[in-house]
């Protein structure tokens, strides 16, 4: 798919992906490269603009040792954006202006911080560089994304067979939707219910794509299955194995049923594309990325990655362009191991059960507070701690549930959200009241680091 390329060239920094995602906010498509890659490889993308990200302005300048010098000669506009030490305070009004290089004509460089990275000064530089330096028309969107995609998938398909692995979160939804909308019935999806999704969630995976998009999907009702395997078993580690490998099986007895398969269908998005090293788009990476492990019987030709140009708010604009409901599209990050891991200690259906009606309570209040879409992530935990109270007058011994609700960029740092009291509190009196056996609320006020997000 031809689209107006900018490269981006990571000298380090970890702030790579936020300039790319910055780029791609600007309609403007963008790849992200090793800062030492070969010339040959990046002359042969036909970038209409380069960015360097990370590193010092004396590497893009002077320093023999560090860009590969070969890509000045490309004659393109280049942007080199390093990071200086934290003298600008949030708040600052002071703007960060494009310098052009006295060393390299075509070369402009901006110093910014953690502080400036995040905030609109930032957009406002990448945009400046894109559109008036680099004169870009600006060419990439969802809409025009999908069409092409379909056209694309339908001419390397053809009327072959095409398996996907539906988990029902926004990732996998979307690449079958995509798959479906290109070649219907050939697709089947695979969707195993392992009893740990939230309240109403696996009915509303099946309704949805079974009654809105007409897919040939296989529901696999495995909760039986996977509570004997959990029984008894409290570590987390050994959980999150156990329901891995589960799914895995059973995935690999259902396929069995369907015989002989093409092409099987992976959620992969362009983060991990670039966490794989793999950052060339149009290149399949590893076979057992992203499935966990593929089973070996299946007989397919090729992965079909279909998202792995796509960051994960792309995927959900494209979600919505598709007119996947919003309840799959703007899903919050939802562990593969599900509520086994929400669940502190080891897992029995009650106490699945508990901690459904209590998350259900919580993310319904959420809603109708209008935070739903403040908060980047919020959930139950079911505790293994007892406490005395009373309810009707009547001394109960039962559980404490944790609600936990963080801000996050990416999710690698986090901080605790700060709910209003008044939400805290109806969403305790419910969850005491409504949900059994539960006598005690906490909030958990811990950012990441020191913690996780989640629990286990």
């Amino acid at each position: 798919m031809a689209h107006e390329l900018v490269v981006i060239l990571d000298c380090g920094g970890h702030y790579s992906q936020l300039i790319a995602r910055r780029v791609r906010e600007a309609n403007v498509y963008c790849e992200v490269y090793p800062y030492r890659v070969a010339q040959e490889r990046i002359q042969g993308k036909n970038p209409k603009a380069l960015i360097l990200t990370g590193g010092t302005k004396e590497t893009y300048e002077k320093d023999a040792e560090g860009v590969n010098k070969a890509l000045f000669d490309l004659g393109i506009p280049m942007l080199g954006i390093y990071y200086g030490p934290e003298q600008v305070e949030e708040g600052s009004n002071v703007i960060p202006t494009l310098i052009q290089s006295d060393h390299v004509s075509n070369l402009y460089t901006v110093q910014l911080n953690a502080t400036l990275i995040h905030t609109t000064h930032c957009d406002d530089v990448i945009h400046n560089f894109l559109y008036e330096v680099a004169d870009l028309a600006g060419d990439w969107n969802m809409e025009a994304f999908a069409e092409k995609s379909i056209q694309a998938l339908r001419e390397k398909i053809g009327n072959k067979k095409v398996l996907c692995a539906l988990s029902g979160g926004v990732d996998s939804s979307v690449a079958a939707v995509l798959i479906h909308k290109a070649v219907g019935s050939q697709l089947t999806c695979i969707f195993v219910d392992h009893g740990l999704m939230r309240k109403h969630e696996g009915d509303e995976v099946e309704h949805t794509f079974k009654e809105q998009f007409n897919m040939n999907l296989v529901r696999v009702n495995a909760e039986d299955r996977f509570l004997d395997k959990l029984a008894g078993i409290t570590d987390p580690e050994t959980k999150r194995k156990i329901i891995g490998e589960e799914f895995i099986r059973v995935f690999e007895e259902e396929a069995k049923k369907i015989g002989t398969v093409d092409f099987l269908v992976q959620g992969t998005i362009y983060p991990d594309v670039i966490e794989s090293g793999a950052s060339d788009s149009g290149t399949m990476i590893k076979s057992h990325h992203n499935v966990g492990g593929l089973p070996d019987h299946v007989d397919f030709k090729e992965i079909i990655e279909p998202l792995q140009e796509l960051f994960k708010d792309e995927v959900r604009a494209l979600g919505r362009v598709l007119h996947i409901p919003d309840m799959l599209v703007d899903r919050q990050p939802f562990p593969g191991p599900g509520l086994g891991i929400r669940v502190i200690g080891d897992i029995t259906k009650e106490k699945l059960d508990i901690l459904r009606e209590a998350d259900y309570i919580y993310r319904d209040e959420i809603a109708k507070a209008g935070l739903d879409k403040k908060i980047w992530q919020y959930f139950v935990v079911l505790t293994n701690l007892r406490s005395v109270g009373v309810t009707d007058g009547k001394r109960t011994y039962h559980y404490t549930v944790a609600l936990r609700g963080v801000t996050s960029i990416d999710g690698m740092t986090a901080d605790w959200a700060r709910i209003p009291f008044e939400v805290l509190e109806k969403i305790s009196r419910r969850i005491t009241k409504e949900a059994p056996n539960i006598n005690r609320v906490v909030y958990d006020i811990t950012s990441k680091p020191p913690a996780t997000i989640e629990w286990e």
